[in-house]
């Protein structure tokens, strides 16, 4: 007895583990945006890569603030851009839904939550709130620029407007006054405190905050989530890494949430 006992545990140790990694179901779609200035090829690909290789569905997609776009389209018709690409993935078997970005991909996919379905969202350092009024001062003579256009009867008329990012401070992009408005309007649909109290409650986030993010979204990051609806598999999540590096580390992550959520 002791022989068949001791042959049945040599054989379950035998026997691999199941890791999070080999139980990914098929049917997990997620689109994934880039950062402000960015591409689909760079700082979140690695991220859309292997998502990929363990049998989720992706849609890894150019946005309007990439940097070959510069806000082509306004706020309203990017939400429809993040449905379309959910419904390609809906059309390809996916039957449980994330939205997922990078700093202001992650911002938008926030924002996203009050107005496309989906059954999760992923902000990764999420950044670019309009609301904050460190951002508002580095932006105001652009906004009040497009609003004067717009008064003008020139708000269709492509212009020389400027943006700003955190690595590289103030620069020129041109789009016309109607598209730059809708995003950079200090009470719209990218200010984050705001947008966040209107997220579908029934969506839970993964809200990833990287340990050595830049200064200001480190020093709001708990304000932040603290805003969010409270839902019970919404996390925070603080990978030891900078803000570019968080797509890349927190792949681990993503995927043990996802499939938490999806099951």
């Amino acid at each position: 007895m002791k022989r068949i006992y001791f042959i049945v545990m040599l054989l379950m140790l035998a026997i691999p583990s199941i890791s999070a990694e080999q139980i990914v179901p098929s049917n997990i779609g997620i689109v994934v945006m880039h950062g402000k200035g960015g591409m689909p090829t760079k700082h979140v690909l690695d991220l859309a890569t292997s998502l990929e290789s363990k049998g989720y569905l992706v849609a890894n997609i150019e946005m309007p603030w990439s940097k070959n776009r510069e806000y082509d389209v306004d706020v309203e018709s990017a939400y429809k851009e993040v449905e379309s690409a959910l419904n390609g993935l809906r059309s390809k078997g996916a039957q449980k839904l994330f939205i997922s970005g990078h700093s202001q991909g992650g911002l938008f996919a926030l924002s996203a939550g009050s107005r496309v379905m989906c059954d999760g969202i992923i902000a990764i350092a999420p950044g670019g709130n309009v609301g904050a009024q460190f951002y508002k001062e580095k932006v105001a003579e652009s906004v009040n620029e497009a609003l004067k256009l717009i008064e003008q009867g020139k708000g269709n008329e492509k212009t020389t407007l400027y943006d700003f990012e955190s690595s590289k401070g103030k620069y020129a992009i041109v789009t016309t006054p109607m598209a730059y408005f809708s995003w950079f309007d200090p009470n719209g649909a990218m200010n984050q405190e705001k947008m966040s109290k209107k997220i579908n409650p029934n969506i839970p986030i993964l809200f990833i905050a990287p340990t050595n993010d830049y200064p200001g979204l480190l020093k709001v990051k708990q304000m932040m989530f603290d805003t969010l609806p409270k839902n019970p598999k919404t996390k925070l999540y603080e990978p030891s890494t900078n803000h570019l590096g968080a797509p890349s580390a927190s792949i681990e992550e993503i995927m043990q949430w996802t499939i938490s959520v999806a099951n």
